[in-house]
């Protein structure tokens, strides 16, 4: 029946607990509203559809799915945009040092693809590491909403004054990179540095790199990153370990979204 009258006060308790604090059950299906005092005249119960648990994590993730969209059509717009800038700037630049790219045997079309492409691919690193970062960062703030970064002194040096945690978990320190193919030695040395001035703080340090470096000299470099980081109790995940990192962490399967969204844009015709 669609109405049904109870005289007296009613409680109806279901499996379900109820989401709310201080109510540790719930009516399933059904949604109390009262028609009159509850000891004076009938109490009339409404049957209305009523949202489930499962539905409430669908419709959160689903907040979590629109915001990264969100993310990366602002990072797409903003990259299309800086490219048109620069390719129209580059058509008023002085090519004469094209005659040097032709003794090597570069033809001039050539020589201005190469440069062409050089400053989009350029623009393209800068958006996509920055991109993946934010989008990381989200799905933290999304599970945590504590979560954020801040800034430590630099216990260590006196340069630089401090340094950047790129999202704090609680005592974890979490430094989000989307690659790192640097072959600078001196890297090793100031990442070494911040991650002792990270520990002073009272922070674990957690590397999270999504793409490892295909050369060899590179890939060394980050061979001692993770000892350095393992060294002093902190964590270093990467590749594969990093995807699922985050999903263990946040719940949040941050590599399928950003499949999908890439197979609406730019089918992936390479793994034909």
């Amino acid at each position: 029946a669609a109405l049904r009258r109870f005289r007296g006060p009613v409680l109806f308790r279901g499996l379900r607990p109820c989401p709310r604090q201080g109510a540790p059950f719930w009516p399933s299906g059904l949604t109390l509203r009262s028609s009159g005092p509850a000891f004076c005249g009938p109490l009339t119960l409404a049957v209305s559809p009523f949202t489930t648990y499962t539905a409430v994590l669908e419709e959160k993730f689903m907040t979590i799915h629109q915001a990264i969209r969100e993310l990366a059509q602002d990072y797409s717009n903003r990259l299309l945009a800086a490219i048109d800038a620069r390719t129209e700037e580059m058509l008023a630049d002085d090519v004469s040092h094209y005659l040097i790219y032709r003794v090597l045997g570069i033809s001039h079309h050539e020589g201005q693809q190469i440069d062409l492409y050089q400053n989009k691919g350029r623009f393209l690193y800068k958006y996509a590491g920055s991109f993946l970062e934010q989008a990381t960062k989200k799905c933290f703030e999304y599970a945590f909403p504590d979560s954020g970064s801040i800034r430590v002194p630099n216990t260590r040096g006196q340069r630089p004054r401090t340094f950047e945690i790129d999202c704090l978990v609680g005592n974890d320190a979490l430094e989000i990179k989307w690659k790192d193919a640097t072959t600078d030695g001196d890297h090793i040395t100031k990442e070494h540095t911040r991650i002792q001035v990270i520990a002073d703080a009272g922070y674990t340090p957690i590397r999270v790199m999504f793409y490892y470096p295909n050369r060899q000299q590179a890939m060394r470099i980050q061979q001692t990153l993770e000892t350095l980081y393992q060294g002093i109790g902190g964590h270093y995940y990467y590749g594969d370990g990093a995807w699922a990192y985050v999903q263990e962490r946040t719940g949040v399967n941050l590599k399928d979204i950003l499949v999908q969204i890439a197979n609406e844009r730019v089918p992936n015709d390479a793994q034909a």
